[in-house]
């Protein structure tokens, strides 16, 4: 099978976040996608696949080591991505539409940058304070630290805190994880550098590089809420050495999350 390895949310290789891709993935067994999943050891690994919507351009399914998701970001990007430099041609001239799980979710192609349509949250709203006790425990900060907490859950199951500011993120050193165990943080940069806002993504075992799924329900909470413009840049990765970039926009009543793409590896896998 032919097979793909995309760095998603950078210009330049090795410096975002990679996703595993298997293309013409069709004959495959739910149990062999997982093996392979668990075997690339990446964060996602994701199978293309027919479309049975007969809107999708597409279908995807997105493993983790652990499991299923029904939807995550930088996969979503990256197998489009995979997609198109495979041969895949859309029906709509600039918009993919990719079927999965979480249902269809549109990719805008512009020639330069892909972007997909924030899906709806499955989960939002404050945090009870019980609950954002547990998560500042788990993150080794103070509840005085935390300036605002949401569910932002539109798959994987996140929590944003909001910090005073991007110094407050950078510092966070998580100590463990409790019942709730993927949390994002994310705080605002002074103005006049090249990102808005800083972000990290914390769930077992450790902190994900960059991460399109917390960045759209970040994007749909902050906008919408008047404390981020509504076109802005968010960096993540910075202390696992990676210059992740991911480009928010909202245009009418959707939030778009987008970024830079780099085809790294291509060639087969003996599935």
């Amino acid at each position: 099978m032919r097979f793909s390895q995309v760095d998603v949310f950078t210009d330049e290789l090795m410096y975002g976040n990679p996703v595993a891709v298997v293309h013409d993935a069709d004959g495959l067994t739910d149990e062999q996608m997982a093996a392979f999943a668990r075997w690339t050891n990446l964060s996602e690994t994701t199978f293309l696949l027919s479309p049975s919507d007969p809107g999708a351009d597409y279908r995807l399914r997105i493993f983790t080591t652990r499991g299923e998701l029904p939807f995550a970001g930088h996969p979503t990007l990256g197998s489009a991505r995979a997609w198109l430099a495979a041969g895949g041609s859309a029906a709509r001239p600039g918009e993919l539409v990719q079927e999965c799980a979480a249902g269809l979710v549109r990719v805008r192609d512009d020639g330069r940058r892909l972007a997909f349509a924030a899906p709806p949250l499955r989960r939002g709203g404050p945090v009870d304070e019980a609950d954002v006790d547990q998560v500042t425990e788990a993150l080794g900060i103070s509840r005085t630290d935390v300036v605002d907490a949401r569910w932002a859950d539109n798959g994987p199951g996140w929590v944003a805190l909001l910090l005073a500011d991007a110094d407050a993120v950078l510092a966070v050193e998580p100590r463990g994880f409790g019942d709730i165990d993927k949390v994002g943080v994310v705080g605002p940069h002074a103005a006049g550098g090249d990102a808005d806002f800083e972000v990290r993504a914390f769930f077992p075992p450790g902190e994900d590089p960059v991460t399109g799924s917390l960045n759209a329900a970040i994007g749909q909470w902050l906008i919408g809420c008047g404390r981020a413009p509504e076109s802005y840049v968010a960096a993540q990765g910075t202390l696992l050495g990676r210059r992740g970039r991911v480009h928010v926009d909202r245009i009418g009543d959707d939030i778009w999350v987008g970024g830079d793409t780099v085809v790294g590896v291509t060639g087969t896998v003996a599935l």
